[in-house]
């Protein structure tokens, strides 16, 4: 078992794109929600035996839980599960919880990695995101993370935004090389459904970019990132120094994990469940021993679809022992993959297929070509 994913639902303000589980509203049942965590956490015990190599707070917004809080949750998880030295332990921040305080006691409990979530250094889209910091405290984070000592930070970026031009990306992007940061996750915007922006896209409040644009800012990421030193290993990560994301790479590789808290979800190469999205029914059922997940065992076409869905935004592809462990390609996959070999999409390495620079932006439609119905 390599990774331990643990669940924060809690958030001080609710962003205009966001379709995560959390609640704004969770005082009055913050205490039972840390606890009911620490009796997942120690009931599950038995599904791991090897030692974790990451354990990631996510939420939500885990940097709203205080010292004792975060250290409780630490400490049962290390009572209870053997631990790598060397794990991987990241801690999911806003820039606006973020201060000499905290990241000093953050490192004190044992976080040895940030994931900062910056989004933009745009004050407009900061505000019509519903982000809880301006562009000047962006910037200040970066630093003073830095100068706390923390040498593995990770910040996300999102592009595709409304009104976001090639010029204002561009010095987005200049904006993050200049600091000492080791890792990028940069996404494109996604209308989700029920969500503020979903309604002000569909009042034509907030007006999209076109596929052109999305597709310039997008090849512009790569090649700024890729001058100044990170390497593109995921279609949307890149890392310095091959300080690759440990916690997202087992799972893009297919590697089990355990997630607790509410909405969290779990794999085993054979199942994955995931928990319900209801704070109080999770402490409930948690608290009364009954039932707080759902559970689906997988069929050979779910983990072939799986194999090809995360290995192929991968720097590292598909496994060639994977694919025929699951009885191979048939003959009309087996055209399917000639013709993006033939076209420069795909390429065929020593032990794996994996897409090539240009396939990088196709990545989910050409896994979606290779998935099978039954």
């Amino acid at each position: 078992m390599a990774g331990f994913y643990v669940h924060i639902p809690f958030c001080a303000k609710k962003c205009s794109y966001c379709d995560f589980h959390f609640s704004t509203s969770f005082e009055s049942y913050r205490e039972d929600m840390i606890q009911s965590i620490s009796k997942e956490i120690i009931m599950r015990k038995e599904e791991s035996s090897a030692p974790l190599l990451s354990i990631y707070f996510g939420g939500g917004t885990p940097s709203l839980l205080s010292e004792n809080e975060l250290s409780f949750l630490l400490r049962t998880i290390s009572q209870n599960y053997s631990v790598s030295k060397n794990a991987e332990i990241t801690l999911e921040a806003n820039p606006e919880n973020i201060s000499k305080k905290t990241l000093q006691y953050w490192q004190r409990i044992g976080i040895n990695r940030l994931s900062i979530g910056l989004q933009s250094f745009k004050p407009s889209d900061l505000a019509w995101m519903n982000r809880g910091h301006s562009a000047t405290k962006t910037i200040a984070c970066l630093d003073l993370a830095s100068t706390e000592g923390f040498t593995d930070i990770s910040i996300d970026l999102m592009y595709g935004l409304p009104g976001l031009a090639l010029d204002e990306w561009a010095s987005h992007l200049q904006s993050v090389v200049s600091h000492n940061i080791t890792h990028i996750s940069a996404y494109c915007l996604t209308v989700e459904n029920g969500t503020k922006l979903s309604r002000d896209v569909k009042l034509g409040r907030r007006r999209l970019p076109n596929d052109e644009l999305i597709a310039k800012q997008y090849a512009l990421l790569v090649s700024t990132l890729q001058n100044y030193g990170f390497e593109q290993y995921e279609v949307s990560n890149f890392a310095r120094n091959k300080k690759y994301s440990k916690h997202n790479s087992a799972y893009w590789n297919g590697v089990c994990y355990i997630g607790v808290g509410p909405s969290a979800h779990s794999f085993r190469r054979e199942s994955r469940r995931w928990n319900i999205s209801d704070n109080r029914a999770y402490i409930k059922h948690i608290y009364e021993g009954s039932s707080f997940y759902n559970e689906e065992i997988l069929q050979n076409k779910d983990i072939w679809n799986e194999l090809f869905l995360t290995g192929l935004r991968t720097r590292w592809g598909v496994s060639k022992q994977s694919i025929s462990a699951l009885g191979g390609f048939s003959k009309k996959e087996k055209s399917i993959l000639d013709n993006y070999l033939a076209i420069g999409k795909m390429e065929n390495l020593e032990g794996a297929f994996s897409l090539t620079k240009d396939g990088f932006l196709f990545a989910d439609g050409i896994a979606q070509d290779f998935f099978r119905i039954s």
